[in-house]
């Protein structure tokens, strides 16, 4: 680890690859949302239905669950270099395949392989994990995550006047090329300019790239568990695009995908336990051992954060168009306060994580994102806006400092394996917005903020069995010889 301090105005050693990760990440979300912002001028463009567009939108997010998962092992097998600077080269394909798209079929299948770049945050978190040591990882994970995330409200803010300077009914394609060059340009930057560790420093990597290392038979059983929910989450998926829902799959293909994800979470599950089938054979000894526990509960808490924020940040606008008879450029500007307020509070959450104890900043902003969805489910045309707009504010506080608390703790579980276990926890931020977004599409907006608040309760309780990361994890050479690294 480097031993400069932590300045963010500084530009070498372990602050450049900071820089360039937090940029790599805002360039990968800024593509991702790229189509949000641009929603008019593609819908009449292309002679989109309504349907059609919310569909768009539900296959944006389909392939980021398992796309963060094998993106996770991928970086933890090969280093965050290559596979960062990859997964931006190859993902430029598809979004410059959506600017040139002129077929409502043709924009589904570049949107769907698109749902990849999402993915790319779990690839900086190991990367940064590598370089900064505990006391500041929090902090450092923060600002990855903050300022990064704000790519996405970036794309809100830029993307639509870009269309209108390139003018005429085409701007909307060359302002989503223009990310994809944007993301194109930067994998070669990224590659060029950063190291996997520190000089002198070991990449520790899993022995196996089939799936997820655990050590006792308990957390096997708890590992399969907890994949059950990505799966069910890929189903809703195909729920809502199948006759049941908006009509895009027919009943058979429907029943396919029901029927290849049963047997996809077989074979996973048969791949997890040859990676592991040693520990029902020969325990781990006590000092190789990490808790599973630890990743479940973080993943419960990544479901009721990063998976309330990504639905709310759909549903705000309208949300407030309606309740307060807005038009919708303000009613956008004043939803987007909830995503500005990522540039401070995740790297807050970071930041008081480090100075005052893992678990216990969790268990208070956990506490206060209940409070605070309660609080937003009681919004009602009677309040002023101006209150409106700070229960908003702070609940949005709560909420993306929860994220950066969350980040904080997941390279403290396991090196070798810190890419799987920010992959699986990244996984669940979106499965919680699929589910979310479901229940929105169902109850008014008032039970929706309620279901998440009961959600965020969960989470609480489950922190009650986590423990504080203390001491140090072992990891072994490839010479054999074990090294300690220090997690306090």
């Amino acid at each position: 680890m480097s031993a400069e301090k932590f300045n963010l105005l500084s530009f070498t050693g372990k602050m450049k690859t900071l820089h360039l990760s937090w940029v790599a990440f805002f360039i990968t979300f800024m593509v991702w949302f790229n189509m949000a912002p641009l929603k008019g001028a593609i819908v009449d463009g292309v002679g989109l239905t309504l349907s059609e567009w919310k569909t768009l939108l539900i296959i944006n997010v389909a392939l980021t669950i398992p796309a963060r998962v094998i993106i996770g092992a991928l970086t933890d097998k090969f280093g965050p270099r290559i596979v960062y600077s990859a997964l931006m080269a190859i993902c430029s394909i598809p979004c410059f395949m959506f600017a040139l798209a002129d077929s409502f079929t043709q924009l589904l299948i570049a949107r769907f392989a698109l749902g990849c770049i999402g993915a790319g945050f779990v690839v900086g978190i190991r990367m940064v994990s590598e370089w900064f040591p505990p006391k500041e990882l929090g902090t450092a994970e923060g600002v990855y995550g903050g300022w990064g995330n704000f790519g996405s409200a970036a794309a809100a803010f830029t993307l639509p006047t870009l269309a209108i300077v390139f003018g005429g009914d085409d701007g909307w394609r060359y302002a989503v090329g223009l990310t994809g060059l944007m993301s194109l340009l930067f994998s070669v930057v990224y590659f060029k300019n950063t190291t996997d560790t520190p000089k002198g420093s070991t990449y520790f990597r899993p022995k196996n790239l089939g799936g997820m290392e655990v050590t006792s038979v308990g957390d096997f059983y708890l590992l399969l568990v907890m994949k059950t929910p990505m799966y069910l989450a890929l189903a809703l998926l195909n729920w809502k695009l199948s006759p049941q829902g908006v009509s895009l799959l027919s009943e058979s293909v429907a029943l396919a995908i029901y029927l290849g994800l049963a047997a996809l979470y077989v074979y996973d599950a048969y791949a997890t336990y040859k990676v592991n089938k040693e520990i029902f054979v020969t325990p781990v000894p006590e000092v190789h051992q990490y808790s599973f526990k630890q990743v479940a509960v973080l993943n419960i808490l990544y479901f009721a954060t990063f998976g309330s924020e990504l639905a709310v940040v759909s549903m705000l606008p309208a949300f407030f168009a309606e309740t307060f008879e807005l038009n919708m450029a303000t009613a956008g500007l004043l939803a987007g306060m909830y995503a500005f307020m990522n540039l401070m509070s995740r790297p807050g959450g970071g930041l008081i994580s480090d100075r005052f104890g893992r678990r216990k900043t969790l268990l208070i902003l956990t506490a206060g994102l209940a409070l605070g969805y309660f609080c937003l489910s009681l919004i009602d045309a009677t309040w002023p806006i101006w209150l409106a707009v700070i229960a908003v504010m702070a609940c949005s506080f709560f909420v993306q400092s929860g994220e950066g608390a969350v980040f904080a703790v997941v390279p403290l579980i396991k090196r070798r394996l810190t890419g799987q276990i920010a992959g699986m926890t990244g996984a669940y931020g979106n499965v919680g917005a699929v589910v979310y977004l479901t229940v929105y599409s169902m109850v008014d907006t008032s039970t929706f903020f309620v279901v998440i608040s009961c959600t965020a309760v969960l989470g609480f309780v489950a922190l009650l069995f986590m423990k504080e990361p203390q001491g140090a994890m072992t990891e072994v050479r490839e010479d054999g010889s074990v090294e300690l690294i220090n997690v306090t």
